[in-house]
């Protein structure tokens, strides 16, 4: 399986925040919603800051030239 992006990781955050915002979810299963909410939030940042190293370097590189 590929790694997901960071678009897909985004949009299951945003459903699994929904689902939690309705209310309509079982305790147990809202447990559960909160911590892949957390693993999805923690994944999304670490693409971000991936992201973001990846432009300073290239910056970092044109302003070399």
């Amino acid at each position: 399986m590929s790694e997901r992006s960071f678009e897909e990781l985004q949009k299951e955050l945003e459903d699994v925040v929904a689902r939690l915002e309705r209310g309509d979810v079982a305790v147990d299963d809202a447990i559960a919603l909160f911590r892949r909410g957390e693993e999805l939030y923690r994944l999304c940042v670490e693409r971000l800051e991936a992201a973001e190293l990846r432009i300073e370097e290239l910056a970092a590189r044109t302003a070399e030239t």
